[in-house]
């Protein structure tokens, strides 16, 4: 959603419609990723829970074991979890650019996404230097 914001600025002139229409699913968008993230969130809280909650205490005995078996299980389950809500921002992402295709001329849908990888080029950019920053 936030990337549709930025993409406004280099598809001017819009029209009317044009402008409701990235509006609208600039909004759903913001809707879903908030839903996603929520859901992230709580996620990732019971996963540090389950993975918290466990102490083997003395070694060796078989019920530690099994405990612990038990919650390695369930944190697996809980990363499956986590891969679905990977897979979802990605249909939200390729349903976003589905539909900024159906809104925009094909010379604007050129341009946005001309502008979405010269954003991402920035990004990595700035992450390259990051990573290369000296480190005190």
């Amino acid at each position: 959603s936030e990337l549709l914001k930025i993409l406004v600025t280099h598809l001017e002139p819009l029209t009317e419609h044009q402008f409701m229409g990235i509006n609208n699913l600039q909004h759903s968008s913001q809707q879903a990723e908030d839903a996603l993230s929520q859901g992230m969130d709580a996620l990732q809280q019971s996963l540090a829970e389950t993975l918290a909650s466990g102490s083997l205490g003395p070694p060796g005995t078989s019920g530690n074991v099994a405990n612990y078996m038990g919650q390695m299980a369930m944190a697996m389950g809980k990363l499956g979890t986590l891969e679905g809500f990977v897979h979802q921002a990605d249909n939200l992402r390729q349903q976003t650019l589905q539909q900024m295709h159906r809104i925009l001329t094909t010379r604007q849908a050129a341009r946005a996404l001309l502008a979405i990888s010269d954003y991402f080029s920035r990004l990595r950019a700035l992450s390259s230097l990051w990573l290369a920053r000296p480190r005190d």
